[in-house]
């Protein structure tokens, strides 16, 4: 097994433990090759989020196979396992310390970016551009240029 380190508590993994959703054996004869123990996952989950390796990395901790890891990863991200890991923690953590919950901040901003340049700055030429306008020198493209002229003449 990996270091010892990386590995959550026993009493840590019964409190995540409680999350799980109740896994259904979909093997044709209620068999199939042994599954990875959850421990052994959220272990190889926790170090890859602890370390930033991808996830194929983790097979040489020795850990747990980092495809089994990611494929447990999804399956409990589709169960909102973590979601509800993080509101039972705050909960448990504010029955246990106590959460402040006159201090709370929020941060917003509804200004002008500072560097948002002027109001009438030229647009840049990029994809959406279409493909049969070219580019002129000045940076517009000739048939708007064009379309501006005769405007202007017709008004």
């Amino acid at each position: 097994m990996g270091n010892n380190r990386f590995q959550v508590s026993e009493a840590f993994f019964e409190f995540f433990e409680r999350l799980l959703p109740k896994r259904k054996n979909t093997h044709r004869f209620g068999g199939g090759r042994p599954r990875r123990s959850d421990r052994d996952c959220l272990n190889g989950i926790l170090f890859v989020l602890r370390t930033g390796c991808q996830w194929k990395a983790l097979d040489a901790t020795g850990i747990c196979p980092g495809s089994t890891a990611h494929d447990r990863f999804q399956e409990w991200v589709q169960a909102s396992v973590f979601e509800k890991l993080f509101h039972r923690a705050v909960k448990r953590y504010d029955e246990l310390s106590g959460i402040d919950w006159s201090f709370l901040s929020l941060d917003g901003a509804m200004t002008k970016a500072p560097l948002g340049g002027e109001k009438n700055r030229p647009q840049p030429h990029g994809p959406r551009k279409k493909r049969d306008e070219t580019q002129s020198a000045r940076g517009r493209s000739r048939h708007s240029a064009v379309g501006v002229r005769g405007a202007r003449q017709r008004a």
